[in-house]
């Protein structure tokens, strides 16, 4: 299965943030979507990976995976592109197969090829994405036996080396970037979103001390929770057009596949005050229209100013990489030996089978008149023997081959 084995990937190396959000399948529609695209381009199995600055796509497939393949495959997935969008798509594209394909993983997982080195988030994104995919019915062996190897050698990396050390994630970024700013902890503070992002950065606000919390989401129950453990008020999204309260800092991230916060709901949510305002969005594909910041008094903080300063952050951490690259040496050398094996495995399901049948065919035919001629105690003895040398002999096999892959790869 390993020569099946391909992943495609764009990420924050090859398009823009917001372009990369352009991939991004709303979590309600990913099941109906990706079990489509799996029929219809006859992958075997499939995993959808979307993170905020990298969306990819690991599947097995028997045929050739090439760039007329990824044009069928996008096409299908997100027929409304105009066709410049999906030739730029198309274009930003790193497609790795086989053994390429898992090192790409197992470097993901360990977060040397995120945007922020050391941003172990990853790592759960990683593993919800593939327990979602799992859920919906579309991966299989393969897939799993990687992504096992792929979250252990992350974690090793995280446990024997230092590139989490002072871990600076998206959101991290964010926080340190809006403290710099020296802002009253009394602010009001607007979020749009009860996702994980959000939540992870309500903490870190309510931790330092900000207090004053208004909490927007389209599912109410989830805003209902976070504001619960903020302290502060809860509303459905569709109001958030009529909030007059004020604001002084607004958080944004949410799943929309558009502008959530237009000028004329900015304007609205300001109340009229005039002073600058603070604007964290976090969202791909951001959630704030552009024209906001051209005809208001906004500062600003975008994914991509949040890219720009982990730039810093991986040369602070580069001393690192050198140890996460001998371990994921060490995690190649081990996938080889556990794909080989696995392959025997299920190579040798059919042995437990034929050796019962076997057995069966002596019993009943071959050895038949014998048997017959033995009292019950003695058929009971060799039935308990024939048990104990079918049970023994069937792990024989597999031991044996097991021992020889190991030795071919010393």
């Amino acid at each position: 299965m390993l020569a099946e084995f391909h992943t495609v990937a764009f990420t924050h190396r090859t398009l823009e943030v917001l372009e990369v959000g352009k991939l991004h399948i709303d979590p309600e529609q990913q099941q109906e979507r990706l079990q489509a695209l799996k029929e219809e381009v006859l992958l075997d199995e499939l995993m959808f990976l979307s993170t905020c600055n990298r969306v990819e796509f690991l599947f097995c497939h028997n045929g050739n995976v090439d760039r007329h393949f990824l044009s069928n495959f996008l096409q299908k997935l997100y027929p409304e592109w105009e066709a410049s969008l999906h030739q730029r798509i198309l274009d930003s594209a790193e497609i790795l197969h086989g053994m390429d394909a898992v090192e790409h993983l197992l470097r993901v997982a360990s977060s040397i090829d995120s945007m922020v080195v050391g941003e172990r988030e990853i790592i759960t994104q990683v593993r919800s994405a593939f327990e979602n995919c799992k859920a919906y019915g579309l991966t299989g062996d393969f897939i799993r036996i990687v992504l096992r190897h792929t979250i252990e050698t992350a974690k090793r990396v995280y446990t024997e080396t230092n590139i989490a050390t002072k871990p600076v994630s998206v959101v991290a970024l964010a926080y340190h970037t809006l403290r710099n700013l020296q802002i009253d902890l009394d602010a009001r503070v607007l979020m749009v979103g009860a996702g994980m992002t959000n939540a992870n950065m309500a903490k870190f606000l309510k931790k330092h001390g900000f207090k004053s919390f208004a909490v927007f989401n389209r599912t109410f129950e989830k805003a209902k929770k976070l504001a619960e453990d903020l302290g502060g008020e809860a509303y459905p999204l569709e109001i958030l057009k009529e909030y007059d309260k004020g604001f002084d800092i607004m958080i944004t991230c949410t799943g929309s596949d558009h502008h959530l916060i237009t000028p004329e709901i900015y304007s609205q949510l300001a109340g009229g005050e005039e002073k600058s305002k603070v604007v964290i969005d976090l969202a791909i594909p951001q959630d704030l229209n552009p024209e906001i910041c051209q005809n208001f008094a906004v500062n600003h903080i975008s994914i991509e100013q949040l890219q720009r300063i982990s730039e810093q952050n991986l040369k602070e951490r580069s001393k690192e990489i050198t140890h996460v690259e001998e371990i994921l040496k060490e995690a190649i050398f081990e996938f080889r030996y556990i794909e080989r094996a696995r392959k025997v495995e299920l190579a040798m399901r059919q042995v437990p089978a034929k050796v019962k049948e076997i057995k069966q065919t002596a019993l009943t035919h071959v050895f038949k008149h014998d048997l017959d001629t033995l009292d019950e105690n003695s058929r009971e003895v060799l039935e308990k023997v024939m048990g104990y040398v079918e049970k023994k002999y069937m792990s024989v096999p597999m031991i044996m081959a097991k021992e020889i892959l190991l030795k071919e790869e010393m």
